[in-house]
């Protein structure tokens, strides 16, 4: 128990998980190959082109050749691309697929030969192995025994080596210092639809994160540094959206990552199977996927077929607004984004003189629209099916002192019912209410608690009650891959099952999910995530056969 141990042993696979409800719906199916894959020769071609496999040239025409927006240097990063596939392909490029970028581009952490950790247990641990890096530890021995705010044991154990003593108030320096060792890179490609950080770069720019801006940041580069080196600052120990977006497209420029990432990629589908072990010079039973999509240019749609050894799911939670599925949610003035409301504000199609925007919803999105709306003197209905004392409400989780905007509508929630009078002009909220349809002339029929039906005018309305991933791409929308496979995918219910060491699918080789695909939805946790699945990756390299 006191001696250290190379990494590898596993205690069992853990499962903790938060209780928070939401659902997923899904769409496009797609199902696993079965039958051998197509030989490697074929992960790049132009049409017309073989690979000198007779079968092969008698088959199926090829998969399409790579994106021309693909640069000459990528290509090159890619290795032999006509004949071996990748090692990775991490889809998503938000903090958790930059940040595993960051880790499989060789920059090895190893604990700082002068520091002491103030957690006694794990300054014991540290010292066992000195100058041995933490991705070739026993991630699961040197976690043990941490406590904090994530279920991760992992997450735990990356934090407290980057923020030793951030839950106490303290400002300690990382144990960690961090060496680039290119004989320890894998080759690797990271596919996202926007910009590198994802998701936000579509979130208004002036929102305040939730989040302190310290712990946004990611592997040696504090967010405090740059923005000091940007001449920003923080607000209350917090950073905007704006801010976050533009740390983490620099954080790529800077490290020297950029040639791994391919912006305005959109996957459609991952499909996997077992090569023939008799052809196109396979060398074990390991699962292949092909990675198929198009990347989204201003001459069009540009086809893309990538093959790979692992594939890293990294897709964030924003792809698909949840919805309330109830008659007339299709009709014109019901948006489930809030930049509907920015853009309805901006051209002028909402005024104080409007009827009320309608915002349902009990969580910080909602929040955040009551806030935008009241800024602009826009009249507001607020409805949401919760009690106001409700512990489960985020606003009873957050300390009033950091957060004072939010604490400010959940006391309007609070003491604004529309059976009271009114002590916030402009603001009426409706605790405990049931929408039940809307209606084309812009009315919105509720049912209260008693069953009393209720319609209001409206001009706009909001459904802002969380969103999910959109895994369309996966046989099944990657519902099989759920700790609860007969429940619906949910990142904070019911994520995808993965070890909780390691980050790949306990029901699929290759497979791996980190993030809020895997229960990690803070910045600050999805970071130990990326060190399980860059440890587990490193650990297969090694093992690779010549």
């Amino acid at each position: 128990m006191g001696k250290w141990r190379p990494r590898g042993s596993c205690r069992g696979n853990m499962q903790c998980r938060q209780e928070v409800p939401a659902t997923l719906t899904s769409s496009e199916v797609f199902f696993t190959r079965t039958q051998p894959q197509p030989c490697r020769q074929m992960l790049y071609m132009t049409p017309g082109q073989g690979c000198g496999h007779p079968v092969h040239d008698k088959g199926p025409p090829p998969a399409p050749s790579p994106p021309p927006a693909m640069s000459s240097s990528r290509k090159d990063h890619l290795g032999a691309s006509s004949s071996e596939p990748l090692p990775v392909i991490i889809v998503g490029n938000g903090p958790s697929g930059i940040c595993l970028s960051y880790l499989l581009s060789g920059y090895t952490p190893y604990v700082k030969p002068d520091a002491v950790h103030p957690h006694p247990l794990l300054q014991r641990k540290l010292t066992e192995a000195p100058g041995v890096s933490i991705l070739d530890q026993d991630l699961d021995y040197l976690s043990e025994g941490l406590e904090g705010r994530s279920q991760s044991p992992v997450a735990l154990l990356f934090d407290a080596l980057l923020r030793p003593d951030t839950d106490f108030g303290g400002n300690m320096k990382s144990v960690l210092t961090w060496k680039h060792q290119e004989e320890h890179a894998i080759p690797h490609v990271v596919l996202g639809r926007n910009l590198p950080g994802g998701a936000w770069h579509s979130i208004e720019g002036s929102m305040v994160t939730l989040s302190q801006g310290q712990w946004m940041g990611l592997p040696d580069l504090e967010v405090k540094d740059w923005m000091q080196k940007k001449r920003r600052g923080l607000r209350n120990s917090r950073a905007t959206a704006g801010d976050i977006a533009h740390y983490y497209r620099d954080y790529v420029v800077k490290k020297g990552l950029g040639h791994n990432f391919v912006s305005g990629a959109v996957v459609t589908a991952v499909e996997w199977g077992t090569p023939n072990p008799n052809s196109c010079g396979a060398q074990d039973s390991s699962p292949l996927f092909q990675v198929s999509g198009f990347l989204s240019r201003d001459q069009g749609r540009q086809p893309f077929s990538l093959w790979a050894r692992n594939v890293v799911l990294a897709t964030g939670t924003f792809d698909s607004p949840a919805r309330l599925g109830i008659p007339g949610e299709a009709l014109p003035f019901i948006h489930h984004e809030l930049s509907a409301l920015e853009a309805a504000t901006r051209v002028g199609a909402l005024t104080p003189a409007s009827d009320p925007v309608l915002i349902i919803g009990a969580g910080l999105s909602a929040a955040d629209a009551v806030l935008y709306a009241r800024h602009y003197n826009i009249p507001v209905i607020h409805a949401f099916r919760r009690a106001v004392d409700d512990p489960g409400l985020v606003f009873n989780q957050l300390p009033k002192m950091l957060y004072p905007e939010y604490h400010k509508v959940h006391q309007m929630m609070r003491e604004q019912s529309i059976l009271s009078p009114s002590p916030y002009e402009g603001y009426r909220s409706l605790p405990g209410h049931r929408l039940l349809c809307f209606k084309e002339d812009c009315q919105a029929v509720f049912q209260d608690l008693k069953g009393v039906e209720k319609v209001f005018e409206v001009s706009l309305v909001l459904v802002l009650i969380g969103s999910h991933p959109d895994l369309s791409f996966l046989p099944g929308a990657g519902a099989d891959f759920a700790v609860d496979p007969d429940q619906p995918l949910s990142t904070k219910r019911n994520p995808i099952d993965v070890d909780p060491f390691t980050y790949q699918s306990t029901r699929q080789e290759g497979l791996y999910a980190m993030g809020p695909l895997a229960g990690d939805n803070f910045v600050r946790f999805v970071q130990g995530g990326a060190l399980a699945v860059a440890s587990s990756l490193l650990r297969k390299e090694t093992r690779k056969p010549p």
